[in-house]
């Protein structure tokens, strides 16, 4: 026990560095301006898993804790895709899940934006196209913009979800 104590106490704290406050009540705000501007009220996200490892999932999560927090930022993630403007799509697109993910982009009401997160999203990752998998999520229902990285940061997650609303490519 003494061994992990030490271990501990000469590693330190191992996070990333907290944005400089002004600059986060600047950046939520203008968020907030701009998804208040563009859909005249708060932004809804279905995340859909459609194979993926988890890895994304983990990152997707992290946007919920008080350090992103992006429902103080007016954006709320939903049960039912009846109920969302955006839907977040994880994972290499198995064949399993390929109908369960055309169904819910038809259940998304319009207007609807889709995110395709991660490597295996945006071009299959490891997984590719096989056997079990369709690979990419274009290749079963139409991306406005991809996120790539495995796993995405929660700050490229952010962007992305902003390049979607904005309609523009992510920085």
């Amino acid at each position: 026990m003494l061994r992990i104590l030490r271990q501990i106490a000469k590693t330190g704290i191992v996070t990333e560095p907290r944005p400089a406050p002004a600059d986060e009540a600047v950046l939520v705000a203008r968020l907030q301006e701009r998804v208040l501007r563009t859909l005249g009220r708060a932004l809804t996200i279905r995340q859909v898993d459609a194979g993926s490892c988890n890895g994304c999932e983990l990152e997707i999560h992290a946007l919920g804790n008080p350090y992103y927090n992006i429902e103080g930022m007016g954006i709320k993630f939903v049960a039912s895709p009846r109920h969302a403007d955006l839907l977040l799509v994880t994972g290499p697109v198995s064949k399993h899940m390929a109908i369960a993910l055309k169904r819910t982009y038809d259940a998304t009401p319009e207007p609807k934006l889709v995110v395709a997160v991660g490597d295996c999203g945006c071009h299959g990752g490891i997984f590719g196209e096989g056997y079990a998998t369709v690979g990419r999520v274009s290749n079963v229902i139409p991306v406005d913009v991809e996120v790539p990285g495995c796993p995405p940061t929660p700050t490229a997650l952010l962007r992305g979800i902003l390049a979607a609303i904005s309609g523009k490519a992510p920085d």
